[in-house]
């Protein structure tokens, strides 16, 4: 029995010890297929953003129970756009911060006057958040990071943004406002950076409002049709 057990024991720590095989070829996951370019029809030029297409919106930490959700409605931008050249394309964009949204059940007390107040945004000493590109880099067919200055309370520092160009079209059919293009970037900010430090956590709490803020983009800008270029149907 005891010389049953010692061969047993053996075979096992000569089991455990042997190195494990390499993974055949074919049990390899195969490699993702690189992403196709975006559609894309439009042309290059300055184009406007749809303010009827287009949210600022972001995200916070409450208290670390949630991601708590608001949003700007007071926004504009122009973009420089160049299909054939994604470096050289720019954008300029502002926000109004009076135009804080946050669905706050109550009028009284108004939770987007005093988020626009001095503790925090103090629209009105600093009425206008700004973003002004200095670099793209082009990360792939459809997505670039785009830096740029990030005026925030007074305040400029450097801020990237992840950006997907979503495609686009030339001025004609069912679309009135001419060429259109689209896309969708997001970048995340410290506010307490700016001077919004009011409710941040204190060092391993969460009993707060967390300091960093992640800013989600959804953009569309058009151009005007050329003159004398065929107008879409009734």
């Amino acid at each position: 029995m005891k010389r049953a057990a010692w061969a047993i024991a053996a075979l096992t720590v000569s089991a455990c010890s042997q190195p494990p095989a390499e993974k055949t070829k074919s049990a390899e996951a195969p490699a993702a297929p690189a992403a196709a370019p975006a559609k894309n029809t439009a042309p290059a030029g300055e184009y406007k953003l749809d303010k009827t297409h287009a949210s600022v919106t972001f995200r916070v930490n409450h208290l670390g129970m949630s991601r708590y959700t608001a949003r700007f409605t007071g926004i504009d931008g122009v973009l420089q756009f160049d299909p054939a050249n994604p470096a050289a394309m720019s954008i300029m964009a502002s926000v109004d911060p009076k135009s804080i949204e946050t669905d706050f059940p109550l009028e009284e007390p108004d939770f987007d006057e005093e988020l626009a107040g001095p503790q925090w945004l103090d629209a009105a000493k600093f009425p206008l958040i700004t973003f002004k590109s200095t670099k793209v880099e082009p990360t792939g067919a459809n997505t670039a990071k785009v830096t740029g200055d990030f005026t925030l309370r007074g305040v400029t520092r450097p801020l990237v943004l992840d950006a997907t160009f979503n495609g686009g079209y030339a001025a004609g059919g069912m679309d009135p406002m001419g060429a259109r293009i689209g896309f969708s970037a997001q970048g995340k900010i410290k506010r307490s950076d700016f001077g919004v430090s009011y409710g941040v956590p204190s060092p391993g709490s969460t009993f707060g409002v967390g300091d960093e803020v992640e800013i989600l983009i959804e953009a569309e800008f058009t151009q005007p049709a050329p003159a004398g270029a065929a107008k879409p149907p009734a």
